[in-house]
């Protein structure tokens, strides 16, 4: 095999140590190769550093094991004259006889010096800086999410039957009453006379709901629930708003995102976080829906197709990208909205919501391209496509085929 890389290095990264493999050009047409290992503290990354640099190494690959590659990859970046290449696990762990790190940076060396493996995607820094803070939200709201259903749930424990009555027990009228129920109040008439707006009509109702059995150790553990819940509100809070602070340089591709229907403000915000701004990293929108995992599976083999399964991708920009679709497919006037109609019946609700998902991942790929706002291509776009005519055919030989006969006649515009 042809030699890509004449002076590169290939690294396997733990927690404690990098056992690191560099290749140098020998006499004739011979390579010498050397192996060592690293401590991954600072110092020991500084080590490493030089050592790349006195040799004259170019090109470093190592593998994407959990969050250990960070602190190399980081420090490399800055590097001037290294290039640090993310390899995909998938791509290199199915090489057999490679039983230890050492063989494992051996491996990976070779493959970079043939030029067999290609890197993966590494966002900036501010645009990492970014997935940190929107990943820490999503997860800090599922947390809220959780503490929600628990404080439901523990109060069925008590008998107090609030969520069969509110739609949300964190609203103002039911947090004023779990309050009255921490700080010691008991009579449900008077419970139910906190309601507020709407559920004022509701308060026969609520006195029923709360009637229970709530003592002091329901009282201790729901306090706790609420502090959590408020804890979580407040990080939350605290999060979007450092969020809103970094974006500012980037609030015209957020506002163009915003355009495409599905897309809200806290979607935008992780669209940008998981893929950046710069769509030259991706030299098509396929390129884009294919890393992300938001196209169908391509494995075939004997002429049978065998599996369509989407690849794993960015789970976090994938669930972003599954809400988004699920809320576009509501829509009556939109083409997205047109797409899920045509597709759930005979691709069901998931994989629909998943192919509008996809085709709301290509819009934000043009619209942060291009620079140009969502244009819709309207709820009639399928049947416009097909033409007049065919569409008639088509809906006649439906009809047809249910033993009904028709005759078309032209409506007559009317001046």
């Amino acid at each position: 095999m042809d030699v890509v890389e004449e002076r590169c290095a290939g690294a396997d990264v733990s927690k404690t140590d990098a056992k690191v493999c560099i290749r140098l050009p020998g006499t004739g047409k011979r390579a010498r190769y050397e192996v060592r290992t690293f401590s991954t503290m600072s110092d020991g990354l500084l080590q490493l550093r030089d050592w790349l640099v006195d040799n004259r190494i170019t090109r470093i690959g190592m593998e994407a094991t959990a969050s250990y590659w960070k602190p190399v990859f980081y420090l490399l970046e800055a590097t001037e004259g290294i290039e640090p290449w993310l390899l995909n696990a998938q791509h290199i762990k199915t090489v057999p006889g490679r039983k230890t790190d050492v063989k494992d940076c051996e491996w990976i060396c070779r493959l970079v010096e043939h030029g067999l493996v290609r890197p993966s995607f590494v966002p900036p820094r501010d645009i990492r800086q970014l997935r940190d803070l929107t990943r820490y939200r999503t997860e800090t709201t599922r947390d809220r999410a959780r503490d929600v259903n628990r404080l439901a749930m523990f109060l069925e424990d008590a008998g107090i039957k609030l969520s069969a009555v509110v739609s949300d027990i964190t609203g103002r009228s039911a947090r004023a009453m779990l309050d009255a129920l921490v700080a010691g109040e008991r009579d449900p008439q008077v419970l139910a006379d906190l309601a507020f707006g709407s559920l004022q009509g509701k308060i026969p109702l609520l006195a029923r709901a709360l009637t229970g059995d709530f003592s002091e150790h329901h009282a201790f553990m729901v306090a706790s629930m609420l502090r959590a819940i408020d804890e979580a509100d407040t990080r939350i809070d605290r999060l979007s708003k450092e969020i809103d602070r970094q974006l500012q340089p980037l609030r015209r591709q957020v506002d163009l995102l915003i355009t495409i229907p599905g897309i809200s403000l806290t979607l935008a915000q992780i669209l940008i976080a998981e893929v950046g701004v710069d769509m030259s990293r991706f030299a098509t929108a396929g390129h884009l829906a294919s890393w992300a995992g938001m196209c169908p599976g391509n494995k075939e083999s004997g002429g049978k197709r065998l599996s369509g399964r989407t690849r794993q991708g960015d789970t976090w920009l994938k669930t972003a990208l599954y809400m988004a679709g699920a809320s576009a497919a509501r829509s009556r006037s939109t083409y997205l909205g047109a797409q899920f109609r045509r597709l759930v019946p005979h691709r069901g609700a998931k994989r629909a919501t998943l192919a509008v998902g996809h085709s709301i991942l290509v819009a934000a790929w043009h619209v942060l391209h291009d620079l140009v706002p969502y244009r819709d291509l309207g709820p009639d776009h399928f049947t416009n496509r097909l033409g007049k005519e065919r569409q008639t055919r088509r809906l006649l030989a439906q009809l047809t085929a249910l033993g009904l006969d028709v005759t078309v006649t032209p409506r007559e515009e009317v001046s």
